[in-house]
């Protein structure tokens, strides 16, 4: 029997419980989509010419998803911004989302005062810190997460309150249409696709199975449309979680420049996993891409698997591989025998930075 049957075995290395936090998922979004929606955001903020979005990390979750998810609805440009310094075009006709878990992300604080002093419209989204004392102070529209579906409290395993808090954020905004059986049916699918990627399961468990294809190897993870969000939150629960070494790739970019990269160096064919995402839901090209993009890497030497997602819609699929992630990257850490909570060099560079 394997660890990954086992939690308690599990319990013992997960000391911060990781796994409740990724089973709370439903939760999360429930919670997030009832809290969130009481927001009242003024008027004005629907007179908009672009979003920008200040995060880093898992802060940035719900802005890579509705970038992705919602690029054909979205009237404005929307832009993600990981840095101190926001563009030179932000202004009074800009919407700056400030987000950031913790309340004390350095970048985004600083990006605050730069969208206050350009007259920016502010909303933000955050549990607490110096971040909600600045919305309270500014009296700009807030999201104060109440994140008790998040035991073990690290940003990154707060995937419900980060993508559906800003979903309702921007649908009070006007910005995007979100209805509640969306949200309803979408939490429905998760909680039977936990039955089934769960300790408690060992027929069949995907992520099982995938975490064991993958361990002790780099992995690159291909996916196109409203699914790159998803691979953005896979690829980031990889690295913090599992303290592995990933890419993430969108087709049909990949196409155009990575396929000629499989040559060298040769000992990366031994130690690499692609995992491909396909889609029904995607354009028609896209969907023919993705065969012909995992043939050509299994001929160059290159193990590959491909995940296909099947939910009905491309919400619940945004949010079915993002589940699927979530465990993978549980399991892996497990695997290697390591809490996966702890982030100990990104917590030393901060010390060091300080």
């Amino acid at each position: 029997m394997s660890i990954l049957d086992e939690r308690i075995k599990l319990n013992k290395l997960d000391k911060s419980n990781m796994l409740g936090s990724i089973e709370a998922l439903p939760d999360q979004i429930a919670h997030a989509w009832q809290d969130a929606q009481k927001v009242i955001i003024p008027t004005n903020y629907q007179h908009i010419s672009n979003v920008v979005v200040s995060g880093m990390g898992g802060s940035t979750f719900g802005s890579y998803v509705i970038k992705n998810l919602y690029k054909k609805t979205l009237k404005v440009p929307f832009e993600i911004v990981s840095h101190y310094e926001l563009p030179e075009y932000v202004g009074e006709n800009t919407l700056v989302l400030l987000s950031s878990y913790s309340g004390a992300t350095e970048e985004t604080l600083e990006a605050a005062t730069d969208a206050k002093n350009r007259g920016a419209k502010i909303m933000v989204i955050t549990s607490g810190g110096q971040l909600a004392e600045l919305a309270s102070k500014n009296s700009w529209p807030a999201y104060i997460i109440d994140a008790k579906y998040n035991p073990c409290d690290q940003p990154r395993l707060a995937v419900g309150y980060a993508i559906v808090g800003q979903l309702a954020l921007f649908k009070n905004a006007k910005l995007l249409v979100v209805d509640d059986k969306e949200i309803i049916t979408t939490i429905s699918g998760l909680k039977s696709l936990i039955t089934k990627l769960s300790p408690d399961n060992s027929d069949n468990n995907l992520g099982k199975s995938l975490a064991f294809q993958a361990y002790d190897k780099q992995l690159v993870i291909v996916a196109a449309e409203h699914l790159i969000g998803a691979a953005h939150v896979f690829n980031n629960q990889l690295n913090e979680n599992g303290k592995i070494l990933t890419s993430e790739w969108p087709l049909p970019e990949f196409n155009h420049h990575y396929m000629e990269a499989l040559k060298f160096p040769a000992f990366a064919k031994h130690n690499t996993l692609f995992i491909l995402i396909n889609s029904a839901l995607y354009h028609d090209r896209v969907i023919k891409r993705v065969p012909l993009t995992q043939r050509i890497i299994d001929n160059a030497g290159f193990e590959s698997v491909l995940i296909q997602a099947t939910a009905p819609t491309h919400l619940e699929q945004v949010f079915e591989i993002i589940m699927l992630s979530e465990y993978v990257a549980y399991y892996l850490p497990m695997l290697y025998g390591i809490d996966p909570s702890k982030i100990p060099t990104v917590e030393s560079f901060k010390l060091a930075l300080a």
